[in-house]
């Protein structure tokens, strides 16, 4: 019978340890660091400047027609979704508010969102 060694590393009793016995840590390979990486490392650590103005101008942009778009809906309409979106009340709350049935302020809701979206040109 032959002697464990000999049989696990293959090398017929010369004694030799073999790879099997070798630390694990050098069957696995460690992180490559070669300049490439360390560029890409200091690339990506790189913040990307914003233009603070140009986005303030398109936020306010935007709200003026939102603004435009509200103005264009009926009163009914308007006063719902001024209620729900920017009051914070569910449909059931604008409903109890307006005294109105929940289906009428869905309907009122949903139809004033329909206008707001043909009359900002959202798809």
């Amino acid at each position: 019978m032959a002697d464990r060694r000999e049989v696990r590393s293959g090398h017929g009793g010369r004694g030799d340890v073999g790879d099997d016995h070798r630390p694990p840590s050098r069957h696995r390979p460690g992180p490559v660091h070669d300049a490439a990486t360390e560029r890409e490392h200091k690339i990506a650590e790189v913040d990307t400047p914003h233009d603070e103005v140009a986005e303030a101008v398109e936020a306010n942009l935007d709200r003026e027609r939102v603004q435009r778009c509200l103005a264009g809906l009926t009163e009914i309409q308007r006063e719902s979704i001024t209620l729900a979106y920017y009051g914070g009340h569910s449909y059931r709350q604008v409903a109890g508010l307006l005294n109105v049935t929940l289906g009428a302020i869905k309907t009122r809701i949903r139809d004033g969102l329909i206008r707001m979206r043909d009359c900002l040109g959202v798809s």
